[in-house]
């Protein structure tokens, strides 16, 4: 567990790497890599980590500093659910589709109603071929954020069909 003074030696320097990351200086991945090896419990640097890994394109180096991520403690909410949605897609990506079902099952039962997860969850379904499954999580999504008058207009039966797409008069 870190004390207060070990997270003030870490903080500046995450906070380095991460603005150097968002302006996209090529630096920030080893900076960030070289902090995670200094800090292998630090939930917050495995996470940008991952992220700075996912960024580049390397989906497969990113999964083991997301796992790390969503294995620590006191990683904030905000991060812990881009956690859960980097992990997840970057394994469906990947081909790990059972594993991304999973990751993603239990993001959502963190965040419970969350639409990116939902979507990332539909695809990863229809990656299973449950595309029944897959196009009734995409309508209830939809249904639920879409801003279109016409769509909230039908939001019900839109609700009420997603549930029942085989059924005829």
């Amino acid at each position: 567990m870190n004390t207060d003074s070990e997270y003030e030696a870490v903080d500046a320097p995450l906070a380095q790497a991460v603005r150097l990351r968002e302006e996209k200086t090529p630096r920030a991945h080893e900076e960030l890599v070289s902090l995670a090896a200094r800090h292998p419990h630090d939930a917050a640097i495995a996470y940008q980590t991952a992220w700075s890994h996912d960024s580049l394109g390397f989906e497969a180096q990113a999964v083991p500093y997301y796992e790390r991520a969503l294995n620590g403690r006191g990683l904030a909410a905000q991060y812990r659910h881009g956690a859960f949605l980097g992990l997840g897609s970057t394994l469906r990506v990947l081909g790990r589709y059972a594993e991304a079902r999973e990751v993603l099952g239990r993001g959502l039962s963190e965040f419970a109603q969350d639409a990116a997860l939902r979507t990332f969850l539909a695809m990863t379904l229809y990656n299973l071929g449950e595309s029944r499954e897959a196009v009734r999580t995409l309508l209830l999504v939809s249904a639920a954020t879409s801003r279109d008058p016409q769509v909230q207009a039908y939001r019900p039966a839109i609700e009420y069909y997603a549930d029942r797409l085989d059924e005829t008069e």
